[in-house]
């Protein structure tokens, strides 16, 4: 390492002196005058590659020292002592490998479709090297540059890369290729909250407290690093195989750089045409609770699977594009719980754009079927999240939703601990049955679209998505580990962390 280091020390000596050089040939170096790229760029590489190469040594040997520390802490025998120092090296090892390896689509069998959308689909894919079942999310570069869609998807993979939370989906690693941007999920084979519904029509007060409570945590883990989700849906909550919730598709996504947003490119606001504060229109025709749901259910799939979508969750702040902030997504969580309550959403109508002005004018149209029996509290709850953004609960945060009555005796620390309010059924780890059923087109699996007016932009290097590729693994799996049930018991310091714990989570980004 020292002989490196003399080398590089020379090498940066002669880049000074041709840097020198070149300033008295040209006038001293004045604007205008830099020496070009193509001579300044392989001193740069080598000066990056050597400090990456300096700090990831030093993140080893600091790995090493903590782990010796522990260890020494648990008074292990000499033995175990050695075993573990050299598991950690083979791990290590197996890190600096996989830092290497480049992931591309052909490391990955795609299985079932499990989603589609307008700008891509979401399959469950097997892993082949490692035989793990993921959900693979791929989206066309193409349509993401004709629909201005790339900072959205710069931000939803920032987002995942970034939050660390059992309440969201979790990233395993994301690259592209020529042609697409590719996203490995976890794969949580519950299916999403909008089937659970279909399936039940409405929820006990009991059961979607906890649902509820799930999202309200989902929410805030997001907010925490300011990021707005922009499109809180019962098809973006998704349920592991205990029935826990997870929010998932931040592909609307909005990091939020400033206390207000005045939004130029959310596509379902800006579809929108007219005066939105005008109700003047027919009023529709009254139908009773059941009527109502049964109406909903038979267009709630097409809804959701359109190129329009559904503005049942919008809040009014971003239909009228008076700009908003986080107080947005608190707005959705009510119209969810209502819907969970009730059997459909408060603003629904046979028409997207009767059902947006419904929300802007939400103070005539928020009513509560005396069918659906809900408590005082409930109703009060969802009231105070379905109004103007100065009255709405979670403004100040998410405590504020947190402290209301409708959830007493809510441990909030326990929530993901407890038997979930429904466990769904799932045969095996392949099992898509709570997922809606896709027909598969001859050339959707495989497709290769080389040739289009994008194509020269389209290379796996593009500009556009520069720092897309990402890994997230762990070094150290507890299970994995040679005799650490045994080390675990002979511990008897209470605080003493597991063997997981001295190493963390190691994200590897490019």
């Amino acid at each position: 390492m020292e002989s490196t280091g003399c080398w590089f020390n020379k090498l940066k000596s002669k880049d000074k002196l041709k840097s020198a050089k070149k300033k008295d040939i040209t006038g001293n170096g004045k604007e205008g005058t830099k020496a070009p790229i193509s001579e300044e760029a392989p001193s740069n590489f080598i000066e990056n590659h050597y400090k990456k190469q300096m700090k990831d040594l030093q993140e080893r040997k600091e790995r090493r020292n903590v782990l010796e520390k522990k260890l020494a802490d648990a008074e292990v025998s000499e033995e175990e002592h050695n075993n573990l120092l050299k598991y950690l090296e083979k791990r290590e090892t197996e890190y600096m490998r996989l830092q290497r390896h480049k992931m591309g689509a052909d490391d990955f069998e795609p299985l079932t479709m499990i989603g589609k959308g307008a700008f891509g689909e979401v399959r469950i894919c097997r892993e082949k090297l490692s035989g793990n079942v993921y959900a693979m999310k791929k989206l066309k570069k193409s349509e993401m540059l004709r629909r201005g869609q790339v900072e959205h998807v710069k931000a939803e993979r920032n987002l995942l890369a970034e939050v660390d939370s059992n309440c969201i989906v979790n990233l395993y690693c994301s690259f592209q290729d020529e042609e697409y941007l590719y996203l490995i999920m976890e794969y949580l084979p519950g299916g999403d909250m909008m089937t659970l519904l279909m399936r039940k029509d409405t929820l006990t007060e009991d059961e979607a407290r906890f649902y509820v409570g799930e999202t309200v945590l989902a929410i805030e883990s997001i907010h925490k690093h300011n990021y707005i989700h922009r499109d809180i849906k019962p098809d973006n909550l998704l349920l592991d195989r205990n029935g826990h919730m997870k929010l998932s598709d931040f592909g609307l996504c909005k990091p939020l750089d400033c206390s207000i947003l005045q939004e130029k490119d959310f596509s379902a606001a800006n579809n929108l045409s007219g005066a939105l504060q005008s109700d003047g229109r027919p009023a529709a025709p009254k139908r009773s609770q059941q009527e109502q749901l049964q109406h909903w259910q038979r267009n709630r799939r097409m809804l959701a699977y359109s190129t329009v979508g559904t503005p049942d969750y919008i809040a009014p702040e971003v239909l009228l594009k008076k700009g908003y902030g986080m107080e947005c997504d608190w707005w959705s969580l009510g119209a969810i719980m209502y819907e969970m309550l009730v059997g459909y959403p408060p603003f629904y109508s046979d028409e997207p754009m009767s059902t947006c002005r419904k929300i802007v004018n939400w103070r005539n149209h928020l009513k509560f079927p005396e069918e659906a029996k809900l408590s005082s509290e409930a109703k009060d709850l969802i009231s105070k999240l379905l109004c103007n953004v100065d009255q709405r609960l979670g403004t100040k945060g998410a405590y504020e939703i947190k402290a209301h009555p409708w959830f007493n005796g809510i441990e909030w620390d326990k929530l993901y601990q407890i038997k979930a309010a429904f466990i769904p059924e799932v045969n095996d780890e392949l099992d898509t049955q709570n997922f809606e059923k896709f027909e598969e087109a001859d050339d959707q699996i495989q497709t290769s679209a080389r040739s289009g007016p994008w194509r020269k932009m389209l290379s796996s290097k593009d500009i556009n998505f520069v720092g897309y590729t990402y890994k997230n693994f762990e070094i150290i799996n507890d299970q994995q580990l040679p005799g650490i049930a045994d080390l675990k018991k002979k511990s008897t310091k209470s605080k003493r962390p597991s063997i997981k714990s001295l190493f963390g989570k190691f994200c590897y980004q490019l």
